[in-house]
């Protein structure tokens, strides 16, 4: 079992940056890799982020490219995402992501939920103009 704790939303204006954390909880060791999405209301979850918790290969999705940055600390069993330049656009509810343990992901890395088993409770982002 897997359990994830997000933190660090808030509300911003525009150009404001924040970090969230996810605090990773269980048999991490086997876990390979990991992801952010967001849901809007009324919107579907999106995928922004992922990672490869061994070596660190990312990938993002366009909307966030060049803003938002993952990353995992493993000794703290933590990832993180960065997000500079914030727009309202961004305004959603932020979840982190595990995989099934011991499940790999192919690459090149894709930003589907079909590929992970976990999801945190979520922390909202809420940027205004």
């Amino acid at each position: 079992q897997v359990h994830l704790v997000e933190s660090g939303g808030g509300a911003v204006q525009t150009g404001g940056s924040l970090r969230l954390s996810c605090i990773v909880s269980g048999d991490t060791s086997r876990i390979h890799y990991m992801g952010w999405f967001r849901q809007a209301p009324g919107k579907e979850r999106e995928g922004i982020a992922t990672i490869y918790t061994s070596g660190g290969r990312t990938y993002y999705a366009d909307p966030v490219k060049g803003r938002f940055t993952i990353s995992r600390d493993n000794a703290q069993n933590t990832l993180y995402l960065q997000m500079d330049a914030l727009k309202p656009e961004d305004s959603a509810m932020y979840f982190c992501a595990a995989p099934a343990l011991g499940r790999l992901m192919a690459f090149p890395l894709t930003l589907s939920d079909t590929w992970y088993e976990y999801w945190g409770q979520g922390t909202q982002v809420t940027v205004s103009s």
